[in-house]
């Protein structure tokens, strides 16, 4: 619901600002000389296009940050450049102009106040300069839009990312200038997708570059060498059903993953105990026989090419990864997700979990 709203919303900014831009710029300073020394009321029409601004701008940023392939560093520089330009034009041309109108009806006493959309666009200029920067080179909020890398991470969870981890690079460009650390192996990393970079998908280092990586019953294998798991029982959140959790260790990260040793992968099935926006529920029913490979195994070794890494969800039999669209390039790297500071599930009935504020991602 909130998405059609900020979506219907963000479509009705661009008129409404112009309506409201085209009021502000020329009639409005026409209505106020007119009426001198007297107060000039606004037309119906246009109290309502000022009214309706700031909510329609609320739903565009709203939008903005729910959108899953929007560019919100080009949105942040296209509004420091709009800003820049209304401010430039009205200080240029506009300004002047509305002092030599009151002028030319004798009122040289008056000045003519500052459009109110000029007054946004001056206000919007060093905010999103200091977002821009903020966002493009340290910090970077992330929403999980998926299951993916449950039970670490769930989705409605906003995480904070670091930008400056791997690098610093341009904003929108997204070439690095500065060389500052690479991955490591069981850090999660957002980063954008190969096949639609204008994506960005999040999932767990488990290959360096020049490592050989199998996964066997859901148990990463690096370098021949079998990752440390331990069972904790079943997991069971009305969702998820019968699914094993483990802990892992992976590169000095201990963290938990949820896997289901079955050839034919998770049974989908209509249920009434999940309180999220699905279709259906999962439910793990282990029949894989012996020797008989699992449902998301690779049969052969993940040889990591140079400057490029494999990422795999910590969900490990519903999570497209690197076993099926192959390996992220370096390039591709967006930062390291360090925290959560948001749990908000908008796909989910009740209240936020308060216990994943300030978590740490491990």
């Amino acid at each position: 619901m909130l998405l059609q709203i900020s979506t219907v919303l963000a479509w009705l900014a661009i008129p409404v600002a112009l309506v409201a831009m085209f009021d502000d710029w020329i009639l409005r300073p026409r209505r106020r000389l007119a009426a001198l020394p007297g107060q000039a009321p606004d037309p119906a029409w246009a109290r309502a296009a000022y009214t309706a601004m700031p909510v329609v701008v609320i739903g565009a940023i709203v939008r903005i940050i729910m959108s899953e392939q929007l560019d919100f560093s080009l949105v942040l520089v296209l509004v420091l450049l709009v800003s820049g330009v209304v401010w430039i034009v009205d200080r240029l041309l506009l300004a002047p102009a509305r002092q030599r109108a009151a002028q030319r009806v004798q009122a040289q006493g008056v000045v003519m106040p500052l459009p109110v959309t000029v007054d946004y666009a001056r206000s919007f200029l060093p905010v999103a300069l200091l977002v821009l920067v903020l966002r493009g080179f340290i910090f970077e909020p992330f929403r999980i839009p998926s299951d993916s890398m449950m039970p670490t991470l769930e989705q409605g969870d906003f995480l904070v990312v670091n930008k400056f981890a791997y690098g610093l690079r341009l904003p929108v460009l997204n070439r690095k200038f500065l060389d500052i650390g690479e991955p490591q192996r069981g850090e999660v990393v957002v980063f954008r997708y190969p096949p639609n970079p204008e994506v960005n998908f999040i999932k767990r280092v488990v290959g360096l570059p020049g490592d050989t990586v199998r996964v066997r019953n859901d148990q990463l294998i690096v370098n021949g060498v079998p990752v440390p798991m331990t069972e904790q029982g079943r997991y069971n959140d009305g969702c998820y059903q019968n699914m094993r959790l483990e802990e892992e260790v992976l590169g000095g990260h201990r963290h938990q993953v949820l896997s289901c040793r079955t050839s034919g992968g998770l049974f989908a099935e209509k249920s009434a105990s999940c309180n999220r926006d699905m279709d259906h529920s999962y439910l793990c029913v282990e029949d894989t026989a012996e020797g008989e490979p699992d449902a998301n195994d690779t049969t052969y070794d993940r040889v990591v090419p140079p400057g490029q890494y494999l990422m795999i969800g910590d969900n490990r039999d519903n999570s497209s990864d690197g076993r099926v669209w192959g390996f992220v390039p370096e390039g591709n790297l967006v930062g390291r997700a360090s925290r959560i500071w948001l749990n908000l599930p908008l796909g989910r009935s009740g209240w936020p979990d308060w216990h994943r504020f300030g978590k740490r991602i491990e």
